[in-house]
């Protein structure tokens, strides 16, 4: 390497696993340790090391890591990063593993307390560039585009394989790299939940540092501003946009773990590797470095699936030929592709549109698989690259539609789709009502649920080693992106004629488990029926009074402010509430208040724990502070973002569905998120109240009153909780008097904490701080209690038997949720699973029960005439309905009628199952 140029590699670790982890099914090695993203990880890094002798390779190598959530941004801003999900359960024990495979490659894996992965990675950027090494940053993370310098600096996008340089970062932000920290900082980053300012996106964060330098110069520059509403956002959330500067720019000064010459890549060692891959059991890896698995490991050695029957070992590799796919623009091509379908009775059907937003795309074309390999897509509103080329030859889409019509709706022919609700909404729009329908998201979801994601390019990944055609490959990314009908028809054939038939062939290795692994009840009477029932509800939508929150965000301003000027009063001075760093000086130094908690990094913590233990003693700073975090959390994510989400042609909004959000088989929802609007305060009560009745009708909340403590006095069978729910008695105070011996408010509140709480495996430590009394009296309270019932003990003792035994829980349906991590070695991982899976049967049983009644709903209100009341949301256990006026006491009987015989033919519980109903103009009211 004398002759050669000195090119330090630097991999982003953390991009670099949880892309291996999507790419494969969910596997354990020969020790029974979850090792999906480990042997992806590792192919992967073969292949990135496997490059020291070539053009531009590496000679010298490193994987950074994130040793610790907590960093000195944390300290600026305390709700950085605080929106980030935990990672997935079964990914977590891999994590030490992935490590062990770093080094097995002797490739050093390098990490530090207090500092970033892109911190680390800046600071060995900037060490080798002074050393006149070349470097690339193996990643496509927007924030590390900050490095990229013209000859010296790049970035490689293994998953696109193309390199980033200057052109590319200009091409995404509109500005160099030397200014991309600026435009990050007034745009703000919802992952990492960096705040930038309201109304900034993109596009205006490039102008604005196109046209002033910086963000110092165009907050300084706010008066030369036109438009009214930028101009008071820059003016009143220009904190927030030097907070976004600091927190996006990258720290380059500290010290380097290694010297980057002990970085030196020397080839692929034949050792430890062997040894690693033999213990892990990668067999096809091993074979690589010319070994084997020894005779007693090979037999057990094979990477198996956690549950039977088993997934493959490793992908099974399918051969995609696109070049056999055909684009239809004759009547006569379409009318062979639908005899096709006919004939076999199963079609594989995607949708392109024009967007992502069911509500508002249109349709572009669609695609048909009836074999592997042989797939069709059929364009019916392409349009011309620009104004001056002319459209491609294409069936009119009328036609195209009258003859799809016929097909998509034939009862014997059934229609596959993945993610089908959305191409069941594009089609309702069109009047064609689809069924039957197989949906392959909906059966690996119940199948997989808590072991893998969902996603279609993941799936194709993991089940048959095949990398789809993305979406940015054909439709570009950035200001250079163009909408689908743009798409020349060769290449719009290609990814959409693939999209089909993966589709079709996840279908055919899906559907075998469906009945094979007990799956068929929770699908077949729970999770697709829910497909069309959704789809309907997402195309009613809810109508929103923009006027209403435009002054309830107004009026939460006006308080924010207020309560603001009263913490700088009881602060002795102006501060940065939002910084933890300046909160704690404030608490701790300039108030010498006692019991102060500092962390590693000699910060105050002051987490909402801290804070209420403070508000407890009467601290008043701590007390203004949690109301204001709590007011504007409400007013960032409700009253003004729900004003953004108003459909302009309906007046309503759309709430988006996801049938795969929540392991437990919860419904979860987006844009906006309704299932996180408080339920029990005055704050949530009036956000709410946006929620109105079109004029003529009012709004009905039907909500399943205690449905987890019903659901555990069943599965458990506890004679006086069953007793009691059977006689309508007050559950909590029955609880009150066998725990505390009386009871009042106080022992009531008491016994509802611990009801619901004992639900969630909670533990000693934790029942105390939430009844506020020492950890021996949370432990004689849950002692007591299990004495009082002993049925709930069993029930979580023989809940976690069989978890740890078969590694999922299992619903009254079936429904399977899987947790990994029920055997991890760690023990807080270990606990966490086993707090989960003691809830999972409850919680999930609930979910498939109120979709059972959301399936059955339109029917029984036809039947019964009120086939103009609609169904337009499901929070958690609660169904919100639109209803013509004179006809509430009608539809009530109806809704509670179903909802409370929803278990019926499949189940019969002991416990009845109880519904609230009522119903006003707002949704508020209807509580």
């Amino acid at each position: 390497m004398a002759d050669q140029q000195n090119h330090l590699y630097l991999v982003d670790g953390s991009s670099y696993i949880f892309r291996a982890y999507h790419r494969l099914p969910p596997l354990t090695n020969r020790h029974g340790v979850p090792a999906g993203a480990v042997y992806g990880y590792t192919a992967m890094l073969w292949k990135l090391a496997d490059g020291l002798h070539k053009a531009d390779g590496p000679t010298h190598m490193a994987v950074i890591l994130d040793a610790s959530s907590h960093t000195h941004r944390n300290e600026l801003y305390d709700q950085y990063k605080a929106n980030r999900p935990p990672p997935p359960e079964d990914l977590v024990p891999q994590f030490p593993l992935i490590r062990t495979a770093t080094r097995a490659f002797s490739i050093p894996c390098i990490e530090e307390e207090g500092l970033e992965a892109d911190d680390i990675i800046a600071c060995y950027t900037l060490a080798a560039k002074a050393a006149g090494w070349k470097v690339t940053i193996v990643s496509s993370d927007k924030d590390l585009m900050q490095l990229v310098d013209d000859g010296k600096v790049d970035m490689l996008d293994t998953m696109n394989d193309r390199r980033i340089g200057i052109a590319e970062v200009k091409e995404k932000f509109g500005v160099g790299p030397e200014k991309v920290g600026d435009v990050l900082a007034l745009m703000g980053d919802s992952v990492d939940n960096v705040p930038g300012v309201p109304g900034v996106g993109p596009k205006t964060a490039s102008q604005l540092i196109q046209q002033y330098g910086d963000v110092e110069t165009v907050l300084a520059s706010v008066h030369e501003i036109t438009k009214p509403k930028l101009k008071q956002n820059l003016t009143e959330h220009a904190d927030n946009a030097r907070l976004s500067k600091e927190l996006v720019t990258l720290k380059c000064d500290a010290p380097l773990p290694e010297p980057i010459e002990g970085l030196e890549l020397k080839g692929i060692p034949p050792e430890p590797l062997r040894a690693f891959l033999e213990d892990m059991g990668f067999k096809s890896l091993l074979n690589r470095v010319g070994g084997h698995a020894s005779a007693s490991a090979g037999n057990a050695a094979a990477m198996t699936s956690t549950s039977a029957p088993a997934a493959p070992a490793e992908p099974e590799k399918i051969s995609v030929d696109r070049t056999k796919y055909q684009t239809v623009d004759t009547e006569e091509q379409l009318d062979l592709w639908i005899g096709a379908a006919r004939q076999k009775g199963f079609v594989a059907v995607d949708t392109e549109t024009d967007c992502i937003d069911c509500i508002v795309a249109k349709l572009v074309g669609v695609s048909l698989a009836v074999e592997p390999n042989v797939a069709c897509y059929i364009p019916v509103a392409h349009v011309g690259a620009d104004l001056l080329s002319d459209a491609p030859s294409q069936l009119p889409k009328a036609l195209v539609l009258e003859k799809l019509k016929g097909l998509l709706e034939d009862p014997a022919v059934l229609k596959i789709g993945h993610n089908f609700k959305y191409d069941w909404v594009i089609f309702a729009k069109e009047g064609i009502d689809v069924g039957p329908y197989d949906d392959t998201l909906v059966m690996s979801f119940d199948l997989d649920a808590g072991r893998s994601s969902h996603g279609m390019d993941e799936l194709a990944k993991q089940h048959f080693d095949h990398e789809c055609i993305s979406f940015k490959s054909v439709c570009g990314t950035g200001q250079k992106q163009i909408t689908f009908d743009k798409v020349p028809l060769p290449q719009a054939t290609e990814y959409a004629a693939e999209d089909a038939d993966i589709t079709l062939r996840l279908w055919q290795r899906l559907k075998p488990r469906i009945a094979a692994e007990s799956a068929t009840t929770v699908y077949e009477m729970v999770d697709r029926p829910l497909v069309a029932t959704v789809g309907k509800m997402e195309q009613r939508g809810i109508k929103v009074d923009r006027d209403y929150l435009a002054k309830l965000s107004t009026t939460f301003s006006t308080e924010i402010a207020k309560l603001e000027e009263t913490i700088y009063e009881a602060a002795q001075g102006p501060f940065t509430i939002g910084s933890p760093a300046q909160l704690g000086a404030v608490l701790y130094d300039r108030l010498g208040l006692k019991g102060g908690r500092k962390g590693k990094s000699g910060q105050y913590s002051t987490d909402v724990n801290e804070l209420e233990r403070l508000a407890g003693e009467g601290v008043e700073v701590a007390t203004r502070v949690l109301e204001w975090r709590q007011l504007t959390k409400l007013k960032n994510t409700y009253t003004d973002a729900l004003q953004a989400q108003i459909n302009p042609t309906t007046g309503r909004v759309h709430t988006s569905y996801s049938l795969s959000g929540a392991q437990t088989g919860r419904l979860s929802s987006t844009e906006p998120n309704l299932q996180n609007i408080p339920i029990r305060t005055e704050l949530g009560r009036q956000i709410r109240d946006a929620f109105v009745a079109e004029p003529g009708h009012v709004l009905m909340s039907a909500d399943y009153s205690q449905i987890e403590l019903r659901l555990a006095a069943q599965m458990a069978d506890v004679p006086q909780l069953k007793e009691a729910f059977q006689k309508g008695q007050d559950i909590h105070a029955m609880t009150a008097e066998e725990l505390f011996g009386h009871v009042d408010r106080d022992t009531r509140g008491k016994a509802k904490t611990v009801n619901f709480a004992i639900l969630y495996g909670i533990s000693a430590w934790g029942l105390a701080g939430r009844l506020g009394v020492e950890r021996d009296e949370g432990k004689a309270i849950i002692e007591r209690y299990f004495a009082r019932f002993p049925g709930i003990r069993t029930y979580i003792d023989e809940t976690l038997a069989f978890v740890r035994e078969n590694g999922f829980s299992r619903t009254l349906f079936g429904r399977k949720t899987h947790f990994p991590n029920i055997r991890a070695s760690n023990p807080m991982h270990r606990a966490g699973a086993e707090r989960a899976a003691i809830n999972a049967p409850i919680q999930g049983t609930s979910a498939d029960l109120i979709k059972r009644a959301m399936n059955r709903m339109d029917a029984a209100l036809a039947g019964a005439g009120l086939s103009d009341v609609r169904m337009l949301l499901q929070v958690h256990d609660e169904l919100v309905f639109e209803v013509p006026e004179g006809k509430e006491e009608a539809a009530a009987a109806v809704v509670r009628k179903v909802m409370a015989e929803a278990a019926t033919p499949a189940l019969s519980l002991d416990v009845p199952l109880d519904v609230e109903v009522g119903w006003g103009a707002n949704w508020g009211a209807a509580h």
